[in-house]
């Protein structure tokens, strides 16, 4: 069973192989043995990402769990995932519009058994190690940005870093920006943060009910991260570079996805799938 259909998983590794440097043979005498295909180290990686299996249980024969962190590593090296993560942003950007006038963050706090240079005591979780991820994402519930932090780390004092990651849209940013967040935020220190960015702001109020306004997308996101990839639902991973790719690689899936759902009662293409992913 593939581990995502291939209405998703195909168009990204078309682009995902494009960014793939060339490599450069430095033996002596040419005479390495024959290369593991970059598409089984990218499916393999896949495979990690959606069901949270150990590069031991998704290696075999012909590809050794050394050869996948080596492989991905490299991919790392040459800033591969941040640059799809970006090329998918595009791509919804011009085929459905990114709504960047209205934005949402809110922090996510997963299990981090084996603890690493993310990870912190989780308050959540009887002091056990974990890792947050601080998620932006615009009026249509797509992800555009995150931070990496230990589970000890509030939300507000992240949400700074987080807005920052809106410098990768350039110049392209709307005139007014309305930023929702939750009663974790309910701060002067947030409410002076976001004057000094010029952006508007709709905060929750602490020891009131709930008000979720538009801040339900954000809770979505963040279970399509959970939810739908075993590996963000508990990280495994120690170093903070790796986090980070396999989240832009879940935003790619996620992002693409979306678009293919949205596209299939407007539009027809030869590989249309039969229903919705």
């Amino acid at each position: 069973m593939p581990a995502l259909p291939s209405c998703i998983i195909e168009p990204i590794w078309d682009q995902f192989q494009a960014l793939i440097p060339p490599v450069v043979d430095t033996h002596p005498l040419g005479c390495h043995r024959p290369r593991v295909p970059n598409r089984v180290i990218f499916d393999k990686l896949v495979e990690s990402l959606k069901w949270g299996i150990s590069y031991e249980g998704v290696a075999d024969a012909g590809c050794s769990a050394t050869t996948i962190r080596r492989r991905r590593d490299e991919w790392i090296e040459a800033d591969i995932f941040p640059q799809l993560e970006q090329l998918c942003l595009q791509a919804a950007d011009k085929i459905v519009g990114l709504q960047l006038e209205d934005l949402t963050v809110d922090g996510c706090i997963v299990k981090a058994p084996c603890g690493g240079e993310a990870s912190g005591r989780s308050p959540v979780d009887r002091g056990k190690q974990g890792t947050k991820r601080s998620v932006m994402i615009e009026g249509q519930g797509l992800p555009i940005g995150f931070v990496i932090a230990g589970a000890n780390r509030p939300d507000s004092p992240l949400l700074e870093e987080t807005l920052d990651q809106l410098a990768r849209f350039g110049f392209d940013l709307p005139g007014e920006i309305t930023v929702h967040l939750d009663a974790g935020y309910d701060s002067a220190k947030t409410r002076d943060l976001l004057d000094t960015l010029g952006c508007d702001y709709i905060i929750s109020k602490k020891g009131e009910p709930l008000q979720a306004g538009k801040r339900w997308m954000v809770e979505r996101t963040n279970s399509w991260h959970t939810r739908g990839f075993r590996k963000l639902q508990i990280c495994t991973e120690r170093r903070t570079r790796v986090i980070d790719a396999f989240i832009r690689l879940a935003n790619a899936v996620i992002i693409v996805r979306q678009l293919i759902q949205r596209a299939w009662i407007t539009h027809r293409w030869d590989t249309r799938p039969t229903r919705k992913p």
